[in-house]
């Protein structure tokens, strides 16, 4: 582990860093839920900070690693696009957060309505400048990665982009649940609502793909075909899920008790 630390901070030393302050940051928000009671849709407020660090952390790793393999690629651009334009939401999503405010769907001012755009907005630049990388992935030629391990980056990069466009139904919807209005529930840190359709499912499972698929094909797999196979099976894992969450499903659905009485 140390190993790839190390290595990560020589091929990107801009991102490592950014992404070591994520992970500082999320464990710091992690411990706020201890300290504070303060609520936002049923859930300690700074879970979703924390989540949203977390993320960025691993997201920022990921992505030092990958664009490290491209030739011509104006790494810089990239680095400062990701920090600013997602450095920028967690901040926003923190303040909130010590706020007992919300961040998403808040339009209760034209302000924070305004606020709400720009983050959509820094999403999708960061979701459409990933997508290029991806796109010169499958463009050009890697002659010195094994077969197996550049499918393992383009099918991450590939589910990633998808789903990461998929919060737009969220956006849109101005909820992240089917069937109530973004309800949560207290399943571990994810808060994924056991009594309706929750979209972030989807989300959260197709947007780490960017992690999961080449680890696994990289250190597992070790096979090009089984690594497409794998890719598709994830993919469809992910469709599965928000297929559901529209039909108003929770994924685990809360037991209910039911009392017999008798006569």
């Amino acid at each position: 582990m140390l190993g790839f630390v190390f290595e990560l901070k020589e091929r990107n030393t801009t991102l490592f860093y950014f992404g070591l302050l994520c992970l500082l940051l999320s464990l710091v928000f992690l411990v706020m839920t201890r300290i504070s009671n303060v609520q936002v849709y049923q859930v300690n407020a700074w879970y979703k900070p924390f989540k949203f660090a977390f993320s960025t952390f691993l997201f920022a790793w990921a992505m030092a690693w990958y664009c490290y393999y491209l030739t011509d690629f104006n790494i810089t651009v990239f680095n400062w696009s990701v920090i600013l334009l997602l450095g920028f939401e967690i901040g926003y999503i923190a303040l909130m957060a010590g706020q007992g405010k919300i961040s998403h769907y808040n339009v209760s001012s034209p302000f924070y309505s305004i606020v709400f755009s720009l983050m959509a907005l820094a999403a999708t630049l960061v979701t459409i400048y990933t997508a290029y990388v991806g796109l010169l992935f499958f463009t050009h030629s890697f002659p010195n990665l094994p077969n197996y391990y550049l499918w393992g980056i383009r099918l991450g990069i590939l589910i990633f982009v998808i789903f990461s466009f998929q919060g737009y139904l969220m956006g849109g919807r101005m909820s992240h649940t089917v069937g109530l209005v973004n309800d949560n529930s207290n399943l571990f840190i994810v808060g994924w609502s056991r009594l309706a359709g929750d979209l972030r499912i989807a989300h959260f499972i197709g947007m780490h793909a960017l992690q999961v698929l080449p680890l696994l094909a990289f250190y597992l797999l070790r096979n090009t075909k089984a690594t497409l196979w794998v890719g598709l099976l994830y993919g469809a894992l992910a469709t599965f899920t928000l297929v559901q969450a529209l039909k108003g499903t929770p994924l685990f659905p809360q037991k209910t008790t039911t009392h017999l009485h008798g006569k």
